[in-house]
């Protein structure tokens, strides 16, 4: 006979065991109602140069490395570098579509034709690309405004500069880059009348060599201040060398030319990139083209060099407030081209006469090709 004692444990040892399972069971229909792990968005980014260390591209991918910080899990991020503007471009791009990235960044000027095509394709991808002037349903540009730092870059220069002539290495006779020469030029005239800006055209966005090439030309033609819209710190390098002081461009230069280095115009796309997901992401994402300034964070200076004089220093700061907070437009006032021709008697430049720009201001030498 069982005493009550043994029947006791019998039916605790029981329930100890079935309780095994049905905890089990309840883990798995918690699980089970649970919602499923939201898949990340994949991004991804085309890239013009190798990324390297300084320059365009780098300055690109550092803006898509902000933005995974920012989002964390939430993106997915793949990138294709060195890859050339026209046929190659839109191969990798739509590649890159068929692999199920649902939001494409272009990021450089060649890339808007083959991005609309691709883009055309598959409608349900979102592509950004960088500058361009075309856009569609699921296409956008975007883009800086590079010149508010060239025209403070242009005061710095026309202060520090003792032979009153600057040498520009520019890539390609695009309104971007015109923008940049002419407000670089007019910063620089404000505080030298007599200055002169000689520019050097690549015909490319990126080659090392003929970058320090053009920039040895223009310091043996008497610039003592050299700057760049090209994409390696060839220019930077050669600015060091020959004791020459520069202006960095797109990236902070310093370990180039830790001495030449008066400040850099720098390119900063982490804030764009970070909002532009989150608009995927949650749905509000439209193609609205976006040009923005000093004031939204796309585009900063460096911190100048310690042997730019204090009064100096306070002087550029002082225009720097007035440009951020937009009492300052570097293309206002009277404007005269560089073939004597009125541009502008008062007032300032609109959005679409600064967009389409094709045209030098005086104290530029050469024309613009093409014109």
């Amino acid at each position: 006979m069982v005493s009550d004692a043994c029947h006791h444990r019998l039916r605790s040892r029981l329930r100890r065991l079935w309780a095994v399972p049905l905890a089990a069971v309840a883990a798995v229909t918690f699980a089970a109602d649970s919602p499923p792990p939201a898949a990340p968005l994949k991004v991804a980014f085309v890239y013009v140069s190798p990324i390297g260390e300084a320059g365009w591209t780098y300055q690109h991918d550092q803006g898509r490395i902000a933005m995974e910080k920012a989002l964390g899990a939430k993106v997915q991020t793949t990138f294709v570098e060195g890859v050339a503007e026209g046929p190659d471009s839109e191969r990798v791009l739509h590649d890159l579509a068929a692999q199920g990235n649902q939001l494409i960044f272009a990021t450089s000027f060649g890339y808007l034709e083959p991005a609309l095509r691709v883009a055309a394709e598959f409608p349900q991808v979102k592509f950004e690309h960088a500058g361009g002037y075309k856009t569609a349903p699921n296409v956008n540009t975007y883009n800086a405004r590079y010149y508010e730092a060239r025209y403070l870059a242009g005061l710095l220069a026309g202060k520090r500069s003792k032979t009153g002539v600057a040498g520009y290495v520019a890539g390609f006779p695009v309104p971007e880059v015109i923008q940049g020469i002419n407000a670089f030029a007019l910063g620089m005239r404000e505080v030298n009348p007599n200055a002169q800006v000689k520019v050097l055209w690549l015909n490319t966005w990126f080659d090392p060599a003929r970058e320090r090439e053009a920039a040895l030309t223009l310091v043996n033609q008497g610039a003592d201040v050299l700057t760049n819209h090209s994409g390696s710190p060839a220019v930077a390098q050669a600015a060091e060398e020959k004791g020459v002081m520069l202006v960095a461009y797109q990236s902070d230069m310093r370990r180039y030319a830790p001495h030449a280095q008066l400040t850099a115009i720098v390119h900063q796309w982490g804030g764009y990139y970070t909002r532009v997901a989150k608009s995927v992401l949650d749905g509000s994402w439209k193609a609205q083209p976006v040009w923005g300034g000093m004031k939204d964070g796309f585009i900063s200076l460096a911190p100048l060099n310690a042997s730019v004089p204090k009064d100096v220093a306070a002087f550029i700061e002082t225009k720097r407030r007035a440009v951020v907070a937009g009492s300052l437009r570097p293309f206002a006032g009277k404007l005269v081209d560089n073939q004597g021709k009125m541009r502008q008697d008062k007032g300032a430049l609109d959005d679409k006469a600064i967009a389409t720009m094709d045209w030098f201001v005086q104290g530029v030498s050469g024309a613009v090709p093409g014109r």
